[in-house]
């Protein structure tokens, strides 16, 4: 299938990792080890840690370096280290460490909560990606920040910041992403940010997904894309059906991307822990539902 995009850089499937927590709610550093290495092991060609799914607003500086450094080690895929905030400076320090840490990119997120104009942003980003060496991956999630970053922004910083090389789409809206790949298609690559859009967004050129789900289906996500790759469509629907009741388990308004990711993970028998506050611990149905969101995988 000609003019199929693939990955330049970290991988096709990457899961925005969860972070284990112990029982008084410390980082703990050898599950989060375990975890990469089995992830790396079903199906994920990078991970992406200390992002969202990571609860990254609840770690200290301190855990954010420790699991950089402890996943990068436990692994040889590519790890694209979250190093962003709001804060802008923050964000500039974080990133400037992270090369050290054995991160091989770093993912910036939009700034949330104080919700820049435009012009702010494209500063943001272009002050982080200045302060590393390392290929960065954007990250577009208005139903987070609440402030969509604007296609000329991105164009101008795709065009122009050489180390820019990746947006996660967290959208909703394929037809911006078939306008952007269609109009800077050769500078960068365009990654699914929510699992439910990875089959539309492969249809306009993206090359890869940056997910949640994909920590227990990445197996189903390689063969995805390969099929799509292969012009095998039809295929790659149905793999993409297949998917549909993790998408719908994920995220609820009882219980959100991190905490479900969490629940599956004790079910498949990791150790990964509750969630820090404020995400409360899962109500009991939710455990129930990732037993049969697993067990209608066919596994």
């Amino acid at each position: 299938m000609t003019g199929v995009s693939t990955p330049r850089h970290w991988g096709t499937v990457m899961s925005a990792m969860v972070t284990p927590f112990d029982g008084a709610g410390r980082v703990d550093l050898d599950a989060a080890r375990d975890l990469a290495r089995w992830l790396v092991a079903n199906g994920n060609d990078g991970l992406v840690v200390t992002a969202t799914t990571g609860e990254v607003s609840t770690l200290t500086d301190d855990e954010r370096r420790n699991l950089v450094r402890a996943v990068s080690e436990a692994v040889i895929v590519p790890v694209v280290a979250g190093t962003s905030s709001n804060d802008t400076a923050h964000s500039i320090q974080l990133t400037r460490e992270a090369q050290g840490l054995g991160a091989a990119g770093i993912i910036a997120v939009g700034p949330y909560y104080n919700r820049p104009p435009q012009a702010g942003i494209e500063a943001h980003f272009r002050a982080i990606a200045g302060a590393t060496k390392l290929p960065v991956m954007l990250y577009d999630v208005p139903g987070r920040t609440g402030r969509r970053i604007a296609e000329d922004v991105l164009l101008r910083l795709f065009r122009e910041v050489p180390n820019i090389v990746a947006l996660k789409d967290a959208t909703g809206d394929p037809p911006a992403a078939a306008a952007l790949v269609a109009q800077a298609g050769e500078h960068f690559d365009l990654y699914s940010g929510d699992d439910a859009y990875t089959l539309p967004l492969l249809a306009v050129g993206a090359a890869g997904l940056v997910g949640t789900t994909s920590h227990w289906t990445g197996p189903q996500f390689q063969r995805m894309f390969a099929a799509f790759r292969a012009g095998r469509v039809a295929e790659a629907r149905e793999v993409h059906a297949s998917l549909i009741p993790s998408f719908r388990f994920v995220n609820s308004d009882e219980a959100v991307y991190s905490m479900c990711v969490k629940a599956m993970m004790r079910t498949l028998g990791h150790a990964v822990g509750d969630c820090r506050l404020p995400l409360p611990p899962c109500p009991p149905n939710v455990e129930q539902q990732a037993r049969e969101v697993w067990k209608g995988l066919g596994r």
